[in-house]
């Protein structure tokens, strides 16, 4: 199955829920107020939220007011309008720092896929030949330390880790050092995904900035949040509090196969202007695939 494929798998589930919320409009219909206003709810229905809602209802209004139009026809101007909120967001995560290694800090609640995500995110560099160490920055639950172990030895990447509880900052100095050492191209640190005590996940971040500004003062050069679809609207929030705390550069989005709310990628586009650097629609290691607008535009919409 290609890509494209499982993509539209994945989204299925969204395209479903807003051709549903699109009952009102069938058949042929004037794009009149009450077009619109179901139109709008529609969007909001499937997780688009109200600003990138009302921004494709007035585009769609300053272009085909009062004009008859079919269900397939307005799909695919949404379609159009959604790829227009997209499109300034999608930027692939590039591995251009020098001196190398580039840092890329992985952050994100537990339960995210935060470091399922972190082993395809070095697979994909690893596709484009480029050399990858992992760090278990996570030092708050054994479990993560394991299952990036597992995960870094099925991809053959090294890594770096310490004791359950230790201290997260200095795991990721060894790493830096081993992979200057080793001519590493990209170093992807997992961090503790805690949110209960805002306070102290912001001290060990800053307290992992400075250690690494010590050795690279252009490091971390990304600072990732990887978000569970699933979540739908709350994915804002957990944006605007990681924003905070921890200086968020771009976007990973997953589990994008198993939930109706894909639609909140547009939702977080449109609040955030953050890039979006990939998303996951599934558990193999080649699921998670540069971020596509277009493609993901229409594939939301049901035209794809």
């Amino acid at each position: 199955m290609s890509w494209s494929d499982r993509l539209f798998g994945g989204f299925r589930k969204t395209s479903e829920r807003l051709s549903q919320n699109l009952t009102g409009v069938v058949g042929t219909a004037r794009l009149d107020d009450s077009t619109l206003d179901d139109l709008e709810d529609a969007l909001i229905l499937s997780d688009l939220g109200p600003a990138a809602a009302a921004r494709i209802r007035t585009r769609l209004s300053d272009k085909r007011f009062g004009l008859q139009i079919t269900e397939r026809e307005l799909k695919e101007a949404v379609a159009d309008e959604i790829a227009a909120i997209l499109r300034p967001v999608a930027k692939p995560l590039e591995v251009t720092a020098f001196p190398r290694p580039q840092v890329i800090l992985v952050i994100g609640v537990n339960g995210s896929g935060k470091t399922t995500t972190i082993a395809k995110l070095a697979h994909l560099f690893q596709e484009e030949d480029y050399g990858v160490m992992l760090a278990a920055g996570d030092t708050f639950r054994a479990a993560a330390i394991g299952q990036l172990a597992v995960w870094a030895d099925r991809i053959g990447a090294p890594i770096v880790k310490g004791p359950e509880g230790g201290d997260p900052a200095s795991i990721v100095f060894d790493a830096v050092k081993e992979a200057t050492d080793q001519g590493i191209d990209a170093l992807v640190v997992d961090t503790a995904g805690r949110l209960q005590n805002k306070r102290e996940l912001m001290e060990e971040l800053a307290k992992i900035r400075r250690v690494l500004g010590r050795i690279n003062p252009e490091a971390p050069h990304d600072v990732v949040l990887v978000l569970d679809a699933t979540n739908g609207q709350n994915a804002l929030s957990q944006i605007e509090i990681f924003k905070e705390v921890a200086g968020v550069t771009g976007l990973i989005m997953t589990k994008l196969d198993g939930t109706a709310r894909g639609g909140v990628l547009v939702a977080a586009a449109e609040q955030f202007g953050l890039p979006i650097h990939a998303i996951g629609v599934g558990e193999q290691l080649d699921d998670l695939r540069p971020f596509d607008p277009d493609l993901v535009a229409r594939v939301i919409a049901g035209v794809a």
